[in-house]
């Protein structure tokens, strides 16, 4: 018997909106869809909680036997600045900024979320696609649409028709917002003249003549809209329905809703059986917002050289600190939080490193057996990690007593919860038995940070060959500089 169909999980549904007994279209296995990040800036801490959660549920699945095929996409085109369809594609803004090409920017910034990502242990995914290298299947569904008639093209963009898809359908069903109150709350905007309401929105757009990125389609020179690749890429890769679908709570409305729509509009049924929206971080209380100066990135936060924190933190305390609080809720980054998760892993570290020293009896009179099955509970429970982890401080406490001599363990118990323990603490959480010495890393940091400043003297007095020498071999022994306006950085792979 695989070891999923020992255990029973509850999804909270967002669809829903109340939890579920976890069962997938097809037996034994899930196929889960996570929106991922759109390449043309350093990734969110934000963004980092989301795909942790995601990769935490992964984990889960797949350590219960189900053969699970993970698809994250990354968004290198079609991203406009606001969701009303006006303003610059994201990447080509960026690109045009910095005067290179806009798959320089998209090269830049996959490495970059690829190290951050690794950093903090997240597992790849089993299909990580690209807007840019489907879009041949968006101009498909566009097609398919049209034909429905729940789209219409106009001077060469094309719009997804949301009054008549509303017609026979809901939209809003995912936000649970209604069409009429989106219709009372909308206002006129500038450059909308082309849509018939002010809430359709684009699946294809016609380029200007100054757009670098753009494709050959049926209806003109362009790219695809924003809300469109998900479909196309899920769909493909994942079925017509598939189970799982993911992402920040901040995509429920409109792109979760838009990609809803659109595959019915396409394909005349719902996509998703579950969907699961991972909440916001906020830092010190309030959003994070670099126009207000609230904001921290990764590589501040784990090398410590910021405004906001005491001193630098790993990423096992960094994951450790998210995994204290379930993915539905709202987190707030804190130095005390982080301070607080420190200590907190050191000690859970520590009882591991003692587990394997325990002396054993021929009684046990710690009930290993109902205790691993509360773990199970817990994750079974909408990945409830606060309360796993809360089950692994009583371990700790068990551990110390069987030190003690208080509680009793027999050998063939005691072979149980170690491996009970490593399945919970490293494979599921994700996190490191690695108590880095802070004079490690600060020697560490101290050594970069002497190479960074003999970089920028090179630079400055034009020697770009030592410059890019240093740079390079840096990158060869796993340690990444990531130059910007605010100056350089460095993150370790």
């Amino acid at each position: 018997m695989q070891p999923y169909n020992k255990q029973q999980i509850k999804i909270y549904n967002s669809l829903t909106g109340k939890k579920e007994i976890f069962e997938p279209i097809n037996n034994g296995y899930v196929g889960m869809y996570v929106c991922g990040p759109t390449v043309y800036s350093n990734v969110h801490l934000g963004n980092v909680r989301t795909f942790m959660s995601f990769d935490m549920v992964f984990r889960y699945l797949k350590h219960l036997g189900y053969k699970v095929r993970y698809v994250r996409n990354i968004t290198d085109a079609g991203h406009l600045e606001n969701d009303a369809d006006v303003g610059e594609d994201k990447i080509t803004k960026k690109a045009r900024l910095e005067e290179i090409e806009p798959m320089e920017i998209v090269q830049r910034y996959t490495v970059d979320f690829h190290n951050v990502v690794a950093t903090f242990n997240l597992l790849p995914p089993s299909i990580e696609p690209t807007a840019t290298g489907h879009i041949i299947e968006q101009i498909e569904l566009i097609s398919s649409i049209i034909d429905n008639g729940f789209a219409y093209e106009v001077n060469g963009s094309v719009y997804f028709d949301v009054h008549k898809y509303n017609e026979t359908n809901d939209y809003g069903i995912l936000s649970k917002r209604k069409l009429e109150d989106l219709i009372h709350n909308t206002r006129a905007l500038d450059g909308q003249s082309d849509k018939k309401n002010p809430q359709d929105f684009a699946l294809w757009k016609k380029a200007e003549p100054t757009h670098i990125m753009r494709w050959p389609s049926p209806w003109s020179d362009g790219f695809p809209g924003w809300h469109l690749e998900c479909t196309a890429m899920s769909t493909k890769y994942l079925g017509e329905q598939f189970d799982i679908h993911g992402g920040g709570m901040d995509l429920k409305f409109p792109h979760h809703e838009c990609e809803i729509a659109q595959n019915k509009a396409a394909k005349g049924q719902d996509p998703v059986k579950y969907w699961m929206h991972a909440n916001m971080l906020e830092l010190n209380g309030s959003r994070m917002s670099k126009s207000s100066g609230n904001y921290i990135n990764p590589a501040e936060l784990l090398s410590g050289k910021n405004d906001i924190m005491s001193k630098a933190y790993s990423p096992s305390v960094i994951r450790f600190f998210m995994m204290q609080a379930a993915y539905r809720s709202v987190l707030d980054l804190t130095d005390t939080g982080l301070l607080a998760s420190e200590k907190g892993f050191n000690r859970l570290m520590n009882a591991v490193d003692d587990l394997q020293n325990l002396k054993t009896s021929n009684t046990s009179s710690f009930d290993v057996k109902e205790w691993k099955q509360a773990c199970y509970n817990a994750m079974n429970d909408d990945f409830n990690t606060p309360i796993l982890i809360a089950n692994l401080f009583e371990a700790v406490t068990q551990i110390n007593a069987i030190k003690e001599g208080s509680v009793t363990i027999t050998k063939e118990d005691l072979d149980t919860f170690k491996t009970a323990i490593h399945v919970f603490v490293f494979e599921l959480l994700g996190l490191k038995n690695v108590q880095e010495s802070e004079e490690g890393t600060n020697k560490l940091s101290g050594a970069v940070e002497l190479l960074i400043k003999l970089r920028q003297e090179a630079r400055a007095n034009k020697d770009f060959a030592l410059s890019d020498k240093i740079r390079d071999e840096l990158a060869e022994v796993g340690i990444t500089l990531n130059d910007s306006r605010e100056g350089t950085t460095f993150s370790t792979n």
